[in-house]
């Protein structure tokens, strides 16, 4: 029987079948992709609008998906560089570190209930302190549990390049936790 991925292709690959295609990637990639849009992204109205510019992207650019890599990474690397782009366009727009940093502060007073809830406005905070390639890789490897192999080819970066930006990103997320966690 052919995999999911496999059936995805084929119908993405036809004119005919091209929608049933879409729609079937959709429901088999959204909840991944979104995540992993989010945790870059942060806001969720924006990392909805993404996943959809993501979706779009791929179904007018599937003629350029050239089967050397699995589907999920060809959709990751779109994803990853929409939200950079989405980035880029909050940084133009001006929007500061004061504005996250209110935000964030926000999502510490609305959910501060526990110490797990606690930890992981950290986390996110310590996450969000890294520089942009670190940020990616940390998240990818972390929260999406991909292999090195498949981030190198959505990033474009050598394998041991990766595991040198996950190590530093590692420790850094461990110390400002370290440093900024009241027990």
């Amino acid at each position: 029987m052919k995999s999911k991925e496999e059936e995805i292709i084929g119908l993405m690959s036809s004119e005919k079948t091209r929608d049933k295609g879409v729609r079937l990637m959709m429901d088999a990639y959204q909840s991944r992709l979104y995540w992993h849009i989010r945790r870059i992204i942060v806001d969720h109205n924006l990392a909805q609008d993404v996943l959809q510019e993501t979706f779009i992207k791929a179904y007018q650019n599937f003629h350029q998906f050239k089967r050397d890599s699995q589907l999920y990474t060809w959709l990751y690397r779109i994803a990853t560089n929409e939200s950079l782009q989405q980035l880029n366009k909050l940084k133009r727009m001006q929007k500061t570190d004061e504005d996250v940093e209110y935000h964030l502060q926000n999502l510490v007073a609305d959910n501060a209930s526990s110490d797990a809830e606690e930890i992981q406005i950290l986390l996110q905070k310590a996450i969000h302190t890294l520089p942009e390639k670190q940020k990616l890789v940390f998240t990818m490897r972390y929260y999406e549990d991909l292999p090195y192999e498949d981030i190198s080819k959505i990033l474009d970066m050598s394998v041991g390049t990766l595991k040198t930006n996950y190590h530093y990103a590692k420790q850094k997320v461990e110390d400002y936790i370290k440093q900024n966690y009241k027990e």
